[in-house]
């Protein structure tokens, strides 16, 4: 497993990030994009440029993030392109 950082790690502001929403109301996802240009997150042994996604529910009462990496990210996008989420109806 690739090491992810928390959002203590990632030191950002959760209020003034740019976030994304998928609708209007209570329930809504909402997912901001902090590319790693902009952090020194990279552990010793892995240098590679990573991108971290955030996403969370607008009206959550605990108010919680979930951390994606771009790979997770972009195999979340590949399901939904080719209908891994469908139910089928």
């Amino acid at each position: 497993m690739r090491w992810k950082p928390t959002l203590a790690q990632l030191g950002v502001d959760l209020e003034a990030l740019d976030w994304q929403r998928s609708g209007t109301g209570s329930g809504s996802f909402e997912i901001a994009f902090i590319p790693s240009a902009e952090r020194d997150l990279a552990r010793a042994d892995d240098r590679s440029e990573v991108e971290w996604i955030l996403l969370r529910v607008s009206g959550d009462p605990d108010r919680r993030v979930l951390i994606y990496d771009r790979i997770e990210w972009e195999s979340f996008l590949h399901g939904v392109k080719h209908g891994e989420f469908d139910d089928g109806a």
